[in-house]
This record gives C-alpha cells, structure tokens and sequence, in this order.
C-alpha cells in the first residue's frame, strides 16, 4: 500500500473520530476529549500537508525549479511536529488551569467509550502506517515517522483518557483525574515532538550544507 494511500485512509479515520469527539464533549464536559478533538483536527491538517509535500517531491524539474522539490516532505515533517509541540503545549497550560482553579463534572461513561474507541481506532491508524515499502528517501521517512508518532500517541492517549473516564465512572468523582492525563500525555507527546523537530532541522541542515 502506497504513502499516499496509507495517509487517506488515516485522514478520514481522523475526520470521523474528530465528529464523534466535539458531539460527545457537549455532555461530557471533558478536557481530555476535547484535546483529543483538537488533536485530531491538527492531525487531519498536518496528513493534508505532508499529502501535498508528497505530490511536491513527485512534481519534474522545472526551469524556476530545477532540483524540484526535494525536500518538500522533510518541510512536511517539521510543520507536522512543529503544530503537535504547540498543541501540546496549549493544553498543558489548560490543564493546569483547571488542576488550580478547579475541576468541572466530568460524565465517565461517555469518556470511557469513545476514547476506548478512539485508542482502537488509531491504533488501526498507526498499524496502517507502519510500513513504507515505497519510501526510500530520508525525508519522507522523517515525513511519515511524524504523521506515526502523532497517530500513535492519539491511541496512547485516548487509552488513558478511557482509563480516567471508567475510574470517574466506578467512583463517581476523581475529577481532577481528568486533567492530570491530559497534563502528563501532553507532556509526554510534547517530549517526544520536539526531539523530531530537532532531527529534522538537523536533516535541513545537511541538506542545505550539502547544496553549498
């Protein structure tokens, strides 16, 4: 299965859990849920960039291009990173907003099954992506290693968010639960996001000295 078909496929999972997710927010009143749509939403972007950067390394030289566009999926990479360590970062500051100004309600049950959903889903995701028989170039691995490493922390996350909703649900309460998974895998993504970024602007660098 080729790159592109392998990101279409994970672009509509994307679409489809980012609809179920902001309609289950509205009753569940939950931050992990709604960073998960917001996640979602930022994946579906960053696939539609690296589709584009994709089709821009198959385009010919031209006379105003005449290396083409050879980079165009390590480009790719570093906005696919760059836009998950922002998104990190930005729900951190709203968990820790709510961890020190108080907790809202949170309903468990629809916690607990749509992100259980969530994590089987992209999971799927990330299993379809895993294998990248056609990319040779050090680019478009870097391209797709960030579009995997996003779609595997969403399953990693919406699993914890399942795990915090059915705790919630048993113990009706343990609010503040809610937040802190929100906190720590946003931390935990934001990590891992930026060591990309870094070897990516190393890639950048190589080629760039290698032109000159």
């Amino acid at each position: 299965m080729s790159r592109t078909t392998r990101l279409w496929l994970v672009l509509v999972l994307n679409l489809v859990l980012i609809v179920a997710l902001v309609v289950v927010d509205f009753g569940a009143h939950s931050l992990g849920v709604l960073a998960a749509g917001a996640d979602y939403l930022a994946d579906a972007a960053a696939i539609g960039v690296s589709l584009i950067a994709i089709r821009l390394s198959t385009l010919p030289p031209t006379a105003a291009r005449p290396n083409g566009y050879p980079r165009a999926t390590t480009w790719a990479a570093l906005v696919n990173a760059g836009w998950l360590l922002v998104l990190s970062v930005l729900v951190i500051v709203v968990a820790f907003h709510r961890l020190i100004t108080g907790t809202h309600d949170v309903h468990g049950f629809p916690v607990l099954v749509v992100s259980g959903v969530s994590a089987v889903v992209m999971l799927f995701g990330a299993l379809i992506l895993g294998g990248d028989e056609d990319d040779d170039d050090e680019g478009g691995n870097l391209n797709m290693r960030a579009v995997l490493l996003d779609t595997a922390a969403d399953s990693v996350a919406a699993g914890a968010v399942a795990i915090v909703g059915a705790v919630i649900l048993a113990t009706g309460g343990t609010y503040w639960l809610d937040p802190t998974v929100a906190l720590l895998v946003s931390g935990f993504i934001a990590f891992h996001a930026l060591r990309l970024v870094r070897k990516v602007l190393v890639e950048l660098r190589a080629g760039k000295a290698s032109i000159t």
